[in-house]
């Protein structure tokens, strides 16, 4: 079970593994979500992007996390099609920069990590909370584990939290009319959709927390 400062790059290959399991299993749901406010490929897309990026972890065990971070990133940014590929590629592809060589992190780095993924996807698509995009996820997500670092909660309890931020915050797009992206033409008619791209965050979300529970 990881504790501070044991998050090392055998975690993050936890995560991508764990991530491209549920991306794979919600494929499906994904695509239906997208298919009523976009292009309908946001499940095949992210299954198809998550999928390649384990196989280029394949024999990387000896690479550090914030290398194997950038590889990841690297691969979905090149074969995730729509927005969804520059966004999260670019996310994860800052979280490895922001790493840099360290071998190991501990739960305020994860916590720094986050942030800087939020940061650059709100570069890239201009995007605020009440937009109706994956930003409504990983605001509350930060929000969450930042809570239970604060509070002194172990590292797995404190990403519970920032699970079910997450979670929340993907339910918490329904009601909402899309700002950004391809929903934003739909106006008021992408009212009473869960924005797909918020409902993958929360995936990969609850694979870190599952990344973390495993044992090494």
């Amino acid at each position: 079970m990881a504790t501070e400062g044991s998050l090392d790059g055998a975690f993050v290959l936890r995560w991508v593994r764990g991530s491209a399991g549920s991306l794979r299993e919600q494929r499906d749901f994904l695509t239906q979500l997208d298919a009523a406010i976009g292009d309908a490929d946001h499940g095949v897309n992210m299954d198809r992007g998550f999928a390649q990026a384990v196989a280029k972890l394949d024999g990387s065990s000896d690479v550090g996390p914030g290398a194997l971070l950038e590889l990841v990133g690297t691969t979905l940014v090149l074969s995730v099609g729509g927005a969804a590929g520059p966004l999260y590629g670019s996310a994860l592809r800052e979280m490895g920069r922001t790493l840099g060589d360290a071998p190991t992190f501990d739960g305020e780095s994860l916590l720094t990590l986050l942030r800087a993924a939020l940061d650059e996807v709100q570069r890239l698509g201009a995007a605020t909370t009440g937009d109706k995009t994956m930003v409504d996820a990983l605001v509350p997500a930060i929000d969450g584990l930042e809570r239970g670092l604060r509070g002194g909660e172990p590292l797995r309890q404190a990403l519970a939290r920032a699970s079910e931020g997450a979670d929340g915050g993907a339910q918490a797009t329904i009601p909402m009319q899309a700002r950004k992206g391809r929903a934003s033409y739909l106006g008021p008619r992408s009212v009473g959709h869960q924005d797909p791209g918020a409902t993958s965050l929360a995936l990969l979300i609850a694979a870190l927390g599952a990344a973390a529970e495993a044992e090494p």
